[in-house]
């Protein structure tokens, strides 16, 4: 069963809760700063097998000491939908333990 859009009221409430994360076009967005570029490669890395597990990926930009991810659902015609917050949750979650900012 494919998962339904968010409309932009719900999009908007749900971002509230995600303060740096934003809308861009389609898709949530954030970037996260990290202390070295080892420390965003294993970002980067922890990030991935938490999209393994959830069967949801993002698009994944390791920079020199920042991380950035843009997700939308590709199943729900490129729509935002409670999978990309669900990922956005998780992805907020660790990246405290990686010390990212």
């Amino acid at each position: 069963m494919p998962l339904a859009p968010l409309s932009p009221r719900e999009i908007e409430a749900r971002l509230a809760a995600l303060p740096a994360w934003s809308l861009d076009g389609d898709r949530l967005t954030r970037s996260y700063r990290l202390d070295s570029h080892f420390a965003a490669t294993a970002m980067v890395v922890h990030i991935a097998q938490v999209q393994e597990r959830l069967d949801h990926h993002s698009d994944l930009t390791l920079g020199h000491d920042t991380v950035s991810l843009s997700v939308h659902t590709h199943s729900a015609g490129g729509a935002v939908t409670e999978k990309d917050f669900e990922l956005a949750h998780r992805v907020e979650d660790l990246s405290a333990r990686h010390g990212a900012h």
